[in-house]
């Protein structure tokens, strides 16, 4: 036996959602990094596990989780703004500006992404102004 849990990638990532509705983020990733590399073209796998990456605090996966989400749902407005979310934790403010703003302009009912889109602009602004070389990356 390989440790692979029971059932198939639909249960994994019920049991996913499960143990990240609790708050266990990082044994929800567990999960759904097994789910995504069976149904490698499932968007919502995809966005399970960006979304349990980020609560745990992995940041890069998260990133590289909405990535693969906006690349098979470019119109995923949720999906480009978590991307955005993310590549601001890893200091990544230009380009994370750039997501906010799709999903800002995709939804623009969304009060979160309008907010979110102004914080990163301010932060990327003030780095920039301070000669931060990193500001950008």
């Amino acid at each position: 036996m390989d440790g692979a849990p029971e059932g198939g990638p639909y249960e994994w990532w019920q049991r996913a959602m499960d143990l990240l509705s609790r708050g266990d983020a990082a044994a929800a990733a567990v999960l759904l990094e097994r789910t995504v590399a069976v149904e490698e073209r499932s968007a919502s796998g995809w966005e399970a596990l960006g979304r349990a990456s980020y609560d745990a605090g992995q940041f890069q996966r998260a990133a590289e989780a909405f990535a693969r989400l906006v690349e098979l749902s470019p119109d995923s407005d949720y999906g480009h703004f978590a991307l955005g979310l993310s590549l601001t934790r890893l200091n990544r403010f230009e380009r994370g500006v750039e997501h906010l703003a799709m999903a800002s302009v995709m939804r623009p009912e969304r009060a979160e992404y309008t907010d979110r889109l102004r914080q990163a602009r301010a932060t990327l602004r003030a780095r920039q102004a301070s000669g931060d070389e990193h500001a950008g990356e």
